[in-house]
This record gives C-alpha cells, sequence and structure tokens, in this order.
C-alpha cells in the first residue's frame, strides 16, 4: 500500500448489488454475511425482508444501491458464488453533491491510534486522515507532562502485557499502543530531565524541571506553536480538499488562520530579537490574515451591517482566541514540574527516613508507596490534559465538519441461511439449497 494511503480514509465505490429477482434473495443473504456493503436501503442492523422491500425491480432484474470500499469491490467482483447466484456487484458513477461514507484503513502501528480521533469525530471522507500524526502529537505532550524514565518503563511494561493480554491486563488490550507509545516518551523526557523514579541521580541530559521552570515553560509553549502550526498546515489542506482553494483561502482554520498564526509568530520573533524587519513582515503577514478571515466571516455572516459587526467580534475572538491556544501548551511543563516536585517529595521523606528515621523498611514503604501515588494521579493528570490538548486546541483546527461512519449491512448471526441455487447444481431452478461459505 502506497505511503500516502496511510493517510486518507480508503476510497469508496457508489456499487449496484444486481441480479435475478428470483435468486436476490440469496444473493443479498450472501452480502449480509459478509458484511462489507453498505446499502441504501437499508440500516446496518435490517433485516433480509426490508432489504428485499427496498429493491429496485425491472421485469426479471432487482437491484439495490449502496457503497462498498474500493479493495472490496475488487474481490467481490471475483467471487464465484456471486456468480452462482447470478448476481453482481458493479460500480457505478459517483452522484454529484453526495458524500461516500468514511473508512479508515491503516494497519499496524497506525491503526491503534484510531479511538484518539474516533470519539472526537468522524473524519470527513475528502479530508487527510490525521490519526497517525494526532497520535504521535499525544504520546509526546504527554511524556513532556509525565517525565520520568522509571515511571515511563512501568506503562512499557503494562502495554505489552496488555498485548499479550496476560492477566488482567487483557482489559487494556485495545490501548496497548498508547501504553507503550506513552510510557516510551515518558522514558525519553525522564532521562532528558534526569528523573528516575524521582531525582534518584541519574544524569540531567537537558534541564531540570524544579532548577529550571522558565526554559521549560519556553519548551513548552514552544511545542505548542510547533504542533499548531502543524493543526493549521493539516487545516489548511482539509479545506482545500473540501472547498477548493477560495474556501481555504478565507477559512479561520486555513490560509487566512495560518497567515495570521505565522505573522504573530515572526512579530514576536522580531521583538524578542530586536529586529524591526522581522517585526514589520511579521505585522504585515498577520495582518494580511486578518483581512481575509475577516472576508470569510464578512461571507458567512451574510453581508450587511449587522454581517460587519458579526464579523469583526469574530475577528476579535480569533485573534485572542489563537494567543490562549498557544498559551494553553505551557500545561505541558507545568504538570511536568508537578510530577518532578511529587517525585522530589517521596525521594526527599525517604532519604530522610533512611538516614534519621525508624530504619529501611519505613524509607522504603514511603518510596514505594509514594511512588504509586504519583504515578496513578499524574498517569490520569497528563492523559486528560494531552487528551484536551489535542481536542480543543489542535483538533478544532483539523476539523471543520464531520463525516459518516461506513456501516456495512450485516445479517444477524442467528439468522437462517435464505434459500437459493446451488453452487453444485447445473439447472439453478431445480432445487434450492444452503449458500456456501463465501471463498475469497
Amino acid at each position: 500500500m502506497p505511503w500516502r494511503e496511510g493517510f486518507r480514509p480508503v476510497r469508496m465505490e457508489r456499487v449496484a448489488v444486481v441480479g435475478q429477482t428470483n435468486r436476490m434473495r440469496a444473493a443479498l443473504d450472501l452480502l449480509g454475511r459478509l458484511g462489507v456493503v453498505e446499502l441504501d436501503v437499508a440500516s446496518e442492523h435490517a433485516d433480509l425482508d426490508e432489504v428485499l422491500a427496498g429493491t429496485v425491480q425491472h421485469g426479471p432484474v432487482s437491484a439495490a444501491l449502496g457503497w462498498c470500499p474500493q479493495p472490496v469491490l475488487t474481490e467481490l467482483r471475483t467471487l464465484s458464488e456471486l456468480d452462482q447466484l447470478g448476481a453482481a456487484v458493479v460500480p457505478l458513477p459517483r452522484p454529484a453533491g453526495l458524500e461516500p461514507p468514511t473508512l479508515l484503513g491503516r494497519h499496524g502501528v497506525g491503526s491503534g491510534f484510531d479511538m484518539l480521533v474516533s470519539t472526537y469525530a468522524t473524519v470527513p471522507y475528502r479530508d487527510i486522515d490525521p490519526t497517525v500524526v494526532a497520535g504521535l502529537a499525544y504520546v509526546v505532550m504527554f511524556g513532556m507532562m509525565f517525565g520520568d524514565a522509571g515511571h515511563g518503563a512501568l506503562l512499557v511494561i503494562a502495554g505489552l502485557l496488555a498485548r499479550a493480554r496476560w492477566w488482567r491486563f487483557k482489559r487494556l488490550a485495545g490501548v496497548w499502543l498508547f501504553l507503550v507509545g506513552a510510557g516510551l516518551s515518558a522514558t525519553g523526557f525522564g532521562a532528558l530531565y534526569g528523573e528516575f523514579f524521582g531525582p534518584t541521580g541519574l544524569p540531567v541530559l537537558w534541564l531540570a524541571p524544579l532548577e529550571q521552570p522558565v526554559p521549560l515553560l519556553l519548551a513548552g509553549v514552544g511545542l505548542g506553536a510547533v504542533l499548531l502550526g502543524l493543526a493549521f498546515a493539516l487545516g489548511t489542506l482539509n479545506r482545500w480538499r473540501e472547498g477548493g482553494w477560495g474556501y481555504a483561502l478565507y477559512s479561520r482554520s486555513g490560509i487566512a488562520g495560518s497567515l495570521l498564526f505565522a505573522g504573530l509568530g515572526l512579530s514576536a520573533l522580531g521583538v524578542w530579537r530586536s529586529a524591526t524587519l522581522l517585526t514589520a513582515v511579521g505585522a504585515l503577514v498577520a495582518v494580511t490574515g486578518l483581512v481575509l478571515a475577516f472576508v470569510g466571516l464578512l461571507i458567512d455572516a451574510g453581508g450587511g451591517g449587522a454581517g460587519v459587526a458579526q464579523a469583526v467580534v469574530e475577528l476579535v475572538d480569533l485573534a485572542i482566541r489563537l494567543g490562549s491556544n498557544l498559551v494553553s501548551f505551557a500545561r505541558l511543563a507545568a504538570f511536568g514540574m508537578t510530577h518532578a516536585a511529587i517525585g522530589w517529595l517521596v525521594w526527599v521523606g525517604a532519604v530522610g527516613l533512611w538516614r534519621h528515621g525508624p530504619g529501611a523498611v519505613a524509607a522504603v514503604l514511603v518510596f514505594l508507596l509514594g511512588n504509586a501515588v504519583g504515578f496513578a494521579l499524574e498517569l490520569l493528570v497528563a492523559g486528560i490534559q494531552a487528551l484536551r490538548l489535542e481536542y480543543y486546541e489542535l483538533f478544532s483546527r483539523v476539523f471543520a465538519g464531520e463525516g459518516r461512519r461506513f456501516r456495512p449491512w450485516r445479517l444477524p448471526a442467528s439468522a437462517s441461511p435464505a434459500p437459493g441455487p446451488s453452487p453444485s447444481d447445473p439447472d439453478p431452478a431445480a432445487e434450492t439449497a444452503t449458500c456456501a461459505t463465501p471463498t475469497r
């Protein structure tokens, strides 16, 4: 599969299930048991009689319209059981203005992050599928807040046990990739911070959160700027795919918003570096973005005096919201420092008991219990905060609407097979028999 196919939904084909009317029941029964075609005439749980009642009949031929993934259609067109039933699934031209359903088709690593996107929205069929990028962004943000090499290693172990479905960890089998990815990220940031179950002597490779809070805050905001820039890039591509360059140009999550974001960033960099020219260029880019966004907002508002007022208010909200969204990423550093502070407190308490208290047993108990509490608390907090940043700051720019999920029609497993011509019978009208299990 080309790598580009991993960043867009599976290609859908408009199809018709065509067959002889007196054999249509058996053909639909076969497709219902395969569960690979979405039919217009039925809900995904409709029974066979409902589907048959919705077919279009013309003389001795009946047909049902629907959608089918292109790779599956290729297999269905060579399926011998359908041929023996005198039926076929044939592709049709896609009607103008009819949006196909969405089926995400990644395999391997990318498929493990599907839940991250699907709980927010169904990816529109025309959009780029952001699942892989969103998953990587999530684990990086989580790791920055949960930066401890020891705690991260525990997450990796838990993820591997969940993947192996060992004991109680089998309940986490569906999120094993999140656990492993987040654990590896936390382990990496823990090594950079010099944290291993607290400040236990691991050398600091980058900075110590509690000793260098300002650089860590700047790093969190800087990472947020990179992620927001990526979200604007994906949003621009999606707006173009949804409505062409005109829609992308004036959209707040398209070129207009991207220019405003880039212009404000260049201006801030110019002020910081005392570079007048860079500041001026940034201001010009930001103003261009504001003008384009205003035009788009005015069009959406319908024009007129009331439309101008509404567009102005929304434009001010756009600029303020952009700044607040960027500052929100400071929480990456804030919760990273909180995690380090809990680890420090536990370590200092354990060391104090070891040296001056009742002895080694109490010190070990404090160390184990403190780390257990800190691990559970920060796991919950970092997981929720990374998800919040993903949904509110990033996905709000990637998505402008929601698609419709592909819902193939399936017969219940308990349904009795429909009568139809036996594949081994040379005379289809002679006798009826149960449909054979399809082979591919």
